[in-house]
């Protein structure tokens, strides 16, 4: 592939310089931010040589897989004038993540394509998502540390209790989840527009620490109204979610009203008073709701549906990636990976879904050993070994995706690997990879199990779209030789 001509075809294909505002390269893809959607050429973009794959959403994402997104990239914004990572009119910049989780780089684009692209749900859950993101390196970081501290003292009786370089590690792992929802309601305030210290400060209520040094600390405080005794961190992290949003909102209304000679002083002040009462009386008891509901379905999905639960889990969860769903799971799994939670730190949703890439796999393999279109071969061959390394994106967008019928085939052979998962219990300590680099993150000892699971999910995929998912003739007119 030369990277240059590809560059300048895709260009030409999505109208022009004139028509470009934004590029962004991410893992796999390039995201543009068109002006005009009406001068894109979709199909004359999937035909250009090294595009996998071609996604109209917000932005338009070209597909081209990891390591060649860049090297088409940096020619790419050259041809543009619009540097990469940023828009012609200085807007907001947009920045790449391990999960190739991004936020929006385009501007608002005609009132009549915005329209056509709007997706409310998936917008709300991507802002969500946005709050819960930046921290994975740090939940991922604290998740492996609990995870082998754990090990460690049970299999030496707490040996390196008394020496200070171990308690100093156990601190680090220990001390971000317990502060964790401060740093959720900061995210959560900045990502609504408002003061991110504002937000943390609504995030201390959700500590689950008393209030040392207050004189009412040890006497029996009640809740207006309800009379219920007054406890703190009531709700968590999804309370700290909310409290965040909430404060957020208040601030912006407040400096609305408020004269410019008092904001300064007033505006943050109201709004922690003000936020803080009305958080703890109306938004706690539904934070603390949301938390048990989650918990509830969760467990009888996974206890009372068991096998079942596990196939059905990982057979639907690529159907919510493929239209953004997935990103209501990100708050979910921060709340299991927490070690003063209900599961004690260990994620067993995780392991159940991360069969779905396994399913994707084995129909890849399937595909590219039934197929007679050279293309098609090549296209599969390329996205096969990041797949089993964990980046699915390449596989699922650019060949079952697009094929349908193998996209569903690759799902249900995934239940298969779901069903090992959920039947061996497989638990997660942390969070972020996935494939193969799935094997870090599992508890110590199940990693052969994990295995298993996986190559069961392969065997299914491969199986079932052997037999099911192969349409020649779709092949041939989706990618024509």
């Amino acid at each position: 592939m030369d990277a240059k001509n590809t560059a300048k075809e895709i260009l030409k294909n999505v109208g022009g310089k004139e028509n470009v505002n934004a590029n962004v390269a991410c893992m796999t893809r390039l995201r543009l931010g068109i002006k005009d959607n009406d001068k894109v050429n979709v199909d004359a973009l999937k035909r250009i040589d090294g595009v996998l794959a071609v996604v109209q959403a917000d932005t338009l994402q070209v597909v081209l897989g990891p390591g060649k997104v860049n090297k088409v990239a940096e020619p790419f914004a050259e041809l543009t004038g619009v540097a990469l990572g940023s828009d012609s009119d200085d807007g907001d910049v947009s920045s790449d993540s391990q999960l190739d989780q991004v936020k929006d780089i385009a501007k608002e684009n005609k009132k009549e394509n915005k329209a056509k692209h709007d997706k409310p749900l998936q917008r709300g859950l991507q802002h969500i998502a946005n709050v819960f993101i930046p921290l994975l390196p740090g939940i991922i970081a604290a998740g492996l540390i609990n995870g082998l501290a754990n090990v460690i003292d049970y299999q030496t009786g707490q040996a390196f209790v008394t020496d200070w370089w171990y308690m100093t590690i156990k601190t680090i792992g220990w001390g971000l989840f317990t502060f964790l929802p401060i740093f959720v309601g900061m995210n959560a305030a900045r990502e609504f527009k408002g003061s991110a210290i504002l937000g943390g400060i609504g995030g201390t209520l959700c500590l689950g620490v008393t209030i040392t040094g207050s004189p009412l600390s040890t006497q029996a405080i009640s809740m207006p109204f309800t009379h219920a005794p007054y406890t703190v961190g009531v709700g968590g992290l999804i309370t700290a979610l909310l409290m965040g949003i909430f404060f957020a909102f208040l601030e912006k209304n407040l400096r609305k009203i408020m004269p410019s000679v008092l904001d300064t002083f007033f505006t943050p002040l109201l709004t922690v008073v003000i936020g803080s009462l009305l958080a703890v009386v109306f938004l706690q008891p539904v934070g603390a709701w949301l938390t048990t509901a989650i918990y509830l379905v969760m467990d009888f999905i996974y206890t009372k549906l068991s096998v079942f639960g596990g196939f059905l889990l990982s057979s639907t969860f690529l159907a919510l990636v493929s239209v953004g769903l997935h990103q209501a799971l990100t708050p979910i799994h921060v709340l299991l990976n927490d070690p003063t939670g209900p599961t004690k730190g260990i994620n067993y949703l995780l392991p159940i879904l991360m069969m779905a890439g396994g399913g994707q796999v084995g129909a890849g393999f399937a595909l590219y050993f039934k197929s007679k279109n050279k293309r098609f071969k090549k296209m599969v061959m390329s996205s096969i070994p990041v797949a089993i390394l964990g980046v699915g994106e390449p596989l699922m967008y650019a060949v079952t995706l697009p094929l349908g019928r193998a996209f569903i085939t690759a799902s249900i052979g995934a239940g298969f690997g779901g069903i090992v998962a959920s039947l061996f219990h497989l638990g997660a300590v942390s969070q972020g990879v996935s494939g193969l680099f799935g094997l870090l993150i599992m508890q110590p000892g199940q990693q052969w199990v994990y295995l298993l699971a996986l190559l069961v999910a392969y065997a299914g995929g491969f199986i079932v779209t052997w037999f099911f998912g192969v349409d020649e003739d779709r092949i041939n007119e989706i990618y024509p030789e």
